[in-house]
């Protein structure tokens, strides 16, 4: 496997939802910085701090771990649904890098809640139907071995 090619468990089961293509939360460290990426994941939280002067920061988990956006006001004003609303996030932006510290400062910001309805759809909800993908694999590359 690539550095660059995001971790897979083999095919999925027919109808299994997918989030589009993004790069893991754990692979954040790879890209240089400044380097345009797309995430996706569960909001875990949004802040609006008074102070911040229209900055919403936004936490997204999938996987692998966390990323921490940030969404600035005229990004926020043109995705404000998405942002407000979204459950299931997919973030286009560029990272930002400060020692440790990493940022994505969101250029695009998709709402793909809809994903999460179709887990519960009891034709495509099954334990059996579930990707094989561990935390394990994902940061470490590791693909399991396919059936």
């Amino acid at each position: 496997m690539s550095r660059t090619s995001a971790p897979t468990a083999g095919p999925a089961p027919m109808g299994w939802p997918r989030p589009p293509a993004a790069v893991p939360a754990a692979w954040l460290d790879r890209p240089p910085n400044g380097a345009r990426v797309t995430v996706a994941g569960l909001v875990m939280l949004r802040q609006r701090p008074g102070t911040a002067k229209g900055v919403i920061f936004v936490t997204l988990e999938d996987e692998t771990g966390t990323c921490n956006v940030i969404v600035w006001r005229a990004i926020y004003e043109r995705f404000r649904r998405a942002v407000i609303a979204g459950r299931l996030l997919r973030v286009t932006g560029r990272i930002q890098r400060e020692g440790a510290v990493l940022h994505l400062l969101a250029e695009i910001v998709e709402d793909i809640s809809p994903m999460l309805d179709d887990l519960l759809r009891p034709e495509r909800c099954r334990a059996g139907d579930q990707p094989e993908t561990t935390y394990a694999d994902a940061r470490t590359g590791r693909v399991p071995d396919q059936k």
